[in-house]
């Protein structure tokens, strides 16, 4: 595995909109896949090269690409491997595609992005008679599954901005990239406009490097506070003035509407509960197969990362202990609404989503909060 690549642009490229980089965030790219390392941007624009389906694999792990990045990987990982088993008969074609999506659906546990994207794909060759078919179905699972999460992302952006005043000042905490992305845009087909408030989110930094970044480079207005700033920010007696809403990604929402998303949601939440300040998570659809959050395995990283900050050691030589969840839960009394692409949900309703699992994906907003709860929502 290799990093950075000549021919993609560099960031001071007068070519490259920085502004929706990561919506091309993960490339493939003939016989490699090439992910923007986001452990160093925006310092740095370095492409991480990966030539088989265990090396983006290893990438996802290593958190070269995070929240939607991981599904994009996913998907170019099973592209990638169809390319490569096209000479093969067919049985074993289908055994290194089964061994491949396994390899990449696991690498991160709590995110199901590339499990999704793998089952996808998978699903789509079981019954194909040829290699030649088995290829042509994978890949044309891949584009199809990239378009559909596109698509599913706007209308969850046009859910979201609808909650919304113009002007409201956000709150918001780690990367929710894709989303985010899609928010500011469906906020500008309506004439909104909002301030946000970001979270540096320790120890990775992807508020400071990303969201941050993103939003400035979309020509938002961003002010980015330290994680232990939020319950001072949601207090609402600041100078930053009142806080309108807290909303986040969701990596996981339950069947009981608790919502699994970067530590340091629960503490953002609890605070927002307590200055009435609504909490909306996103999630393109809750997790179908956990009925309460215990179900979800909450991913434990090396508590080396506590320690050190983007490789460098800001802890005293003297500490050896730490502790690093990558998420925590948030019990569904202080969310106010999760948000998906066939409506807003009350988290005590969010089931409710599989009731309509026939509708088709609209790209018009469902303004619909079922038994909402709004209590503590601002008026």
């Amino acid at each position: 595995m290799t990093t950075h690549h000549p021919d993609i642009p560099a960031a001071d490229d007068p070519v490259l909109d920085r502004s929706v980089l990561f919506d091309d965030s993960v490339l493939f790219d003939g016989p490699v896949v090439r992910i923007l390392d986001r452990r160093v941007f925006p310092q740095t624009v370095s492409w991480v090269t990966a030539s088989s389906a265990e090396e983006v694999a290893t990438a996802i792990r290593d958190m070269v690409t995070q929240s939607s990045g991981p599904l994009f990987a996913a998907y170019a990982a099973m592209e990638l491997t169809a390319h490569q088993v096209a000479g093969l008969p067919r049985d074993a074609a289908l055994e290194r595609l089964a061994y491949a999506g396994g390899v990449v659906a696991t690498a991160r546990p709590t995110n199901n992005h590339p499990r999704e994207a793998v089952n996808r794909v998978l699903d789509a060759v079981a019954g194909e008679q040829s290699t030649a078919a088995v290829v042509s179905a994978a890949l044309e699972a891949v584009r199809s599954g990239q378009e559909l999460y596109r698509a599913r992302s706007r209308t969850l952006g046009r859910q979201t901005v609808a909650l919304l005043d113009d002007g409201a000042s956000i709150l918001t905490h780690c990367w929710m990239d894709t989303y985010l992305i899609e928010l500011v845009r469906a906020a500008r087909e309506v004439g909104k406009s909002f301030r946000w408030i970001a979270t540096e989110t320790r120890p990775y930094l992807q508020g400071a490097r990303l969201t941050a970044h993103t939003l400035a480079e979309m020509g938002e207005r961003v002010t980015l506070i330290t994680d232990g700033m939020g319950a001072a920010a949601l207090a609402g007696n600041t100078s930053l003035g009142p806080i309108d809403a807290l909303v986040t990604a969701a990596d996981r929402v339950s069947l009981d509407g608790s919502v699994v998303n970067k530590v340091g949601t629960l503490g953002l939440a609890v605070a927002a509960a307590a200055f009435e300040v609504p909490f909306y998570a996103l999630v393109q659809a809750p997790d179908e197969n956990a009925a309460t959050a215990s179900d979800i395995v909450v991913e434990q990283r090396d508590p080396a990362d506590v320690l050190s900050t983007l490789g460098r050691r800001t802890a005293s030589e003297l500490v050896t202990e730490a502790w690093y969840p990558a998420f925590d839960v948030t019990p569904p009394r202080f969310v106010t609404g999760i948000v998906t692409d066939r409506g807003v949900f009350a988290p005590g309703a969010v089931s409710d989503y599989f009731a309509e699992s026939s509708r088709p994906v609209s790209s018009e907003p469902n303004h619909r909060v079922s038994n909402t709860a709004s209590t503590g929502a601002r008026s």
